[in-house]
């Protein structure tokens, strides 16, 4: 008797991926081959439509759940985000921009004394 939890098995999972890999070439082929027959619009229905299904498709294998779980942590790890007061993000905007336009006039200064220095040896 097993206490711990079973994880899901993952079977064909080479055969999805082809599966998928087969989707994605005959969306690609079919966009460019009714090209001039059929409108953008529908075209990129399809292409959406045949996009989810291998989205689908490739969440069914292992590597799929497992990016599956990845995003849904990411979306938690998101939440916990202490975001700065609109307040904190205009001060530290302007400081940036004052740290950019200072960094750019010494560049500048920099540039035409080199200038300055490159020319009376030259001549």
């Amino acid at each position: 008797m097993s206490t711990g939890v079973d994880s899901p098995e993952y079977k064909l999972d080479g055969l999805k991926w082809l599966l998928v890999l087969a989707i994605i070439a005959a969306g690609t082929v079919g966009n460019s081959y009714y090209a001039e027959d059929i409108g953008l619009l529908y075209r990129v229905v399809a292409m959406v439509a045949m996009g989810l299904v291998a989205a689908f498709v490739a969440l069914q294998t292992a590597k799929g759940a497992a990016f599956w779980e990845l995003l849904k942590s990411a979306q938690i790890e998101m939440r916990k985000v202490v975001w700065p007061s609109k307040p904190e993000t205009n001060q530290t905007t302007l400081l940036v921009l004052v740290v950019v336009f200072v960094m750019a006039i010494i560049l500048w200064a920099l540039d035409a004394l080199f200038g300055k220095i490159a020319s009376f040896i030259i001549g």
